[in-house]
């Protein structure tokens, strides 16, 4: 058995000294909670009836031995043959052993209880009451430690699982955060995981106590009167076919309930991360219709759910009523006639006392409360199980970039960059490449253009390894890049891309951002090679300490893109890669990134995308693709008279301006 929820339970269990203290604390809460029952029988039969314990166990003693002459009486005279009717030899000898035993039981325990038994009935009650007290404290003591161990289980656990589900969710192919959005998966990470903790905490908390507590009444109403008990609980197996059904209803509306939550999620995302254009829209309105919308749709998911929360619950407390009402009647026929049969069966040896019967009802009575208990954390359990399936089904999802087995590292640098007839489609889409051929030598610094989806971007992707090609080879030197760690390939590139991605965090830790062991002086540096230490020391508050919040709005776009550069130098890359890196920028700053990289692709291989002619100026040839081949290659003067698409892209045959 692998279902998800179980695989949750593993991580769960890895803490086995808090899952001990669990279960020894779960027990020790059952049996106490039994033990303050038990002392109904003692109130009942002695204290109401005027006695003490001494005289009570000392009367049982005369009742056990004079019931035990009146059957052995009875014995001679079958044998005898005096009578010839009645029950048989052997039964009556089975009660003569069983009052024997009930005697000896008493004659053991009667000098501990003359020696430290109360001797007054109103001592007795206290005694009996101190018990109760005493019984009550060391219950919550107990509680008290388990609930605490169920919450340390319970938080180590959540912990645990997102940091699978994120370690996961960091490796997935980059169509599946198209597929699921981002959106979904924070709601998974967030919603969902805490819902399938709260299962595993329901499960190892009051799953655990709540059965252990009825489990203890069962028996004590067992010790009772077996037979009995057994009667009344004739209403358990409906119970068990209308809460199975129950479950399923459940787990369905939870699973809804989660699906439109991840739907809510994406509406807020969507809307707080587009505050500007709904505000300059005017379309706040809209929006709250929207969100209203769908806040109303998860209303009525949690309506359906609530509503089966409820039957179940009503359920099981109609059940325990049922169960107790015929317990109460089948006793009280018993007690009232001096019975030991109903409808012909036999129930008990001996007719009941009234205290026994008090106590097979308090016993009852304690297992229904933790069985309405059940109800409650039962749907609990059946959420957090259908929230498992969801946060597992990222984390089994399989991804097409894998690490190879038995990996190889070419040498650094790297000699030539080549595409080997590379062809690729998108799991839901045309197919984009076919046939790429290319080969980019050390030192090389090309540009890539070409028409709005004919595969630049594509082919940047599969260079940074987001994604396997699904025909021919991209090769570093002789080894294709499948066959190296990806941890490998990606030390040798740095990639800025048109949509700078800055973190709420401080200047210095954005420009650190992938290599951690950089230090301060090192980081200067870098922001100098871009020309960005100007404007850090001057134009923001606390310079490399700034903390440039949420996207990093408190820059303009050319200096984000300025820090991103910084970034990427940082990291003293063999390849840079710049995806329209400087489409939406001011001139200056521009100007001042040409500078920057001119300087710095020295001996490093640039793959630039982009329509700008300024920034091809810098290439040392250009690459054409079209319709996912290699139209054309070469410099501006051989492209600009050759092929139609670079002529439009130049404005005519105008030289492009270094």
């Amino acid at each position: 058995m692998n279902t998800p929820f179980v695989r949750v339970l593993r991580l769960a269990f890895r803490r086995h000294w808090a899952i001990a203290g669990i279960a020894v604390s779960s027990l020790a809460i059952a049996l106490l909670w039994s033990a303050n029952i038990s002392a109904v029988l003692p109130i009942v039969d002695v204290v109401f009836a005027g006695d003490t314990l001494s005289e009570y166990v000392q009367e049982s003693i005369e009742k056990a031995d004079q019931a035990a002459e009146t059957y052995t009486a009875r014995i001679a005279e079958l044998e005898s043959g005096v009578v010839s009717q009645g029950d048989s030899i052997d039964e009556l000898r089975a009660q003569v052993a069983r009052q024997n035993n009930k005697s000896d039981y008493y004659r053991q325990a009667q000098p501990w209880v003359d020696a430290y038994a109360p001797t007054t009935p109103f001592g007795t009650l206290l005694a009996i009451l101190t018990f109760l007290v005493v019984g009550t404290a060391l219950k919550l003591v107990a509680l008290t430690a388990n609930m605490m161990w169920v919450q340390y289980v319970g938080g180590r656990t959540a912990i645990d699982l997102r940091a699978i589900f994120f370690r996961k969710a960091l490796r997935l192919d980059l169509d599946a955060f198209g597929e699921n959005g981002s959106a979904d998966l924070t709601s998974r990470l967030t919603n969902d995981v805490a819902l399938v903790t709260a299962g595993v905490s329901t499960l190892l908390g009051r799953m655990i106590r709540e059965p252990l507590k009825m489990i203890a009444c069962l028996i004590g109403a067992a010790v009772v009167c077996h037979r009995l008990l057994f009667l009344v609980l004739i209403v358990s197996p409906i119970l068990a076919i209308v809460m199975q059904q129950l479950s399923r209803a459940i787990r369905r509306a939870s699973k809804r309930a989660m699906e439109e939550m991840s739907q809510l999620y994406g509406m807020l995302n969507d809307s707080f991360a587009g505050i500007r254009l709904v505000k300059a829209s005017n379309t706040q309105a809209f929006e709250r219709a929207r969100l209203r919308r769908g806040t109303f749709a998860y209303y009525q998911k949690t309506m359906k759910m609530a509503f089966y929360n409820t039957l179940a619950r009503g359920t099981t407390e109609l059940m325990g009523m049922t169960t107790v009402s015929l317990a109460i009647l089948a006793g009280g026929y018993l007690v009232l006639n001096k019975q030991t049969h109903l409808f012909g069966l036999q129930m008990t040896t001996e007719p009941l006392e009234q205290g026994q019967v008090f106590l097979f009802f308090s016993f009852l009575i304690g297992a229904s409360d933790p069985a309405r208990k059940l109800a409650d954390v039962w749907s609990g359990l059946q959420r957090g199980i259908a929230a498992a399936v969801r946060v597992m089904e990222i984390v089994d999802m399989p991804v097409r970039v894998e690490e190879p087995t038995a990996p190889r590292s070419p040498l650094r640098p790297h000699s030539s960059i080549r595409f080997d007839g590379v062809d690729y489609q998108y799991p839901s889409g045309p197919k984009v490449l076919r046939g790429i051929d290319l080969e980019i030598p050390h030192g090389e610094t090309i540009a890539i253009v070409g028409p709005n989806g004919c595969g630049k971007s594509t082919m940047i992707s599969l260079l940074c390894r987001f994604d396997d090609p699904q025909g021919g080879q991209l090769l570093l030197d002789d080894v294709p890049i499948q066959q190296m760690r990806t941890r490998d390939l990606r030390k040798r590139l740095a990639l800025v891309t048109q949509r700078t991605i800055l973190f709420d965090d401080t200047i210095e830790n954005n420009i650190r951002y992938g290599s951690p062991g950089a230090d301060s002086h090192d980081v200067v540096r870098a922001a100098k090679l871009a020309f960005a230490d100007d404007f850090i020391r001057r134009k923001t508050p606390d310079g490399y300490k700034t903390i440039l919040g949420t996207g990093g709005m408190r820059l303009s776009g050319g200096q984000m893109q300025r820090i991103a550069l910084a970034r990427a130098f940082l990291r003293n890359p063999d390849i840079l890669i710049l995806d329209e890196a400087t489409s939406q920028i001011d001139m200056e700053s521009e100007q001042l990134i040409h500078q920057a990289l001119e300087r710095f692709l020295v001996g490093r291989t640039g793959v630039m995308i982009t329509h700008r002619p300024s920034t091809l100026a810098m290439a040392h040839r250009v690459v054409v693709i079209e319709q996912g081949r290699v139209a054309a290659s070469g410099k501006h003067e051989e492209l600009i008279g050759t092929n139609r698409f670079y002529q439009s892209l130049c404005g005519g045959d105008q030289p492009i301006a270094a």
